[in-house]
């Protein structure tokens, strides 16, 4: 199924200030190179769904197309080095990726920079410009309403290795001079298959209907834990001009 890739995944949440609040939950996601986006059989489509609207690319156009436009715009030329993009793909005619991470490389394979997409459940959507260093580290600072019980201040460090067998990504908040929050994407690559898909999918069924709910699950249990809830302003999800 083209040069695509699966990895079951599980995602840790820790919340340290100011009340302590974690959880775990597995799910699986598709790293894809844009210049072979997968194409399922027709009857398996429901189940994986790529579509320009949902990511960087936007209506009328193509994900690669939209990922060369954003960089073309902080002075980045790939000259058709490749972009390869972990995502949730669409299921059930829904989705929702919390962040999805785009891998940019020049033609001689060196990288270029990796672009962190972040959705929020106000149906805004913000791209981070990530320049990571040797050990796949990066350092930005928070512009972007995610949370409701976070303000948007304070600066993220981000590991985003690119996945091979493994896949191990890890974000770090950092306010006040402290840590105030932590999470984790780590998994274990599965071959693109149509019966790898159908097993995953049939361990968890629904699977982007799934994040949405847990994280408004658990936003309700912090919301009963008295955490005072900050104003937040929708950002367009079809914004082409996001700052990183």
């Amino acid at each position: 199924m083209s040069r695509a890739a699966l990895y079951l995944c599980a995602v840790r949440h820790q919340r340290l200030a100011p009340v302590k609040y974690g959880f775990r939950h597995g799910t699986y996601m598709w790293l894809v190179d844009l210049d072979d986006v997968p194409v399922l059989p027709w009857w398996v489509r429901w189940l994986a769904g790529f579509r320009q609207v949902d990511h960087i690319g936007g209506a009328g156009t193509t994900i690669r197309a939209g990922v060369d436009r954003y960089l073309a715009s902080h002075g980045i030329d790939l000259r058709g080095g490749r972009v390869r993009m972990l995502a949730h793909a669409r299921v059930l005619g829904h989705v929702f990726n919390p962040l999805t991470l785009f891998w940019c490389r020049y033609p001689d394979g060196s990288p270029a920079c990796v672009l962190a997409e972040v959705h929020n459940t106000y149906g805004g959507r913000h791209r981070y410009l990530l320049r990571p260093d040797a050990r796949w580290r990066a350092e930005v600072g928070k512009s972007f309403p995610v949370s409701p019980f976070f303000p948007v201040d304070g600066h993220y460090r981000i590991r985003v290795p690119e996945p091979d067998e493994r896949l191990a990504v890890g974000v770090t908040l950092r306010r006040d001079g402290g840590t105030a929050f932590v999470a984790s994407l780590t998994g274990r690559r599965r071959p693109a298959t149509v019966g790898s898909l159908l097993r995953l999918a049939a361990r968890h069924p629904g699977v982007t209907l799934a994040v949405s709910a847990g994280i408004r699950f658990h936003g309700f249990r912090l919301f009963l834990r008295g955490l005072p809830v900050h104003p937040q302003t929708a950002v367009s999800p079809n914004d082409e001009e996001d700052q990183p």
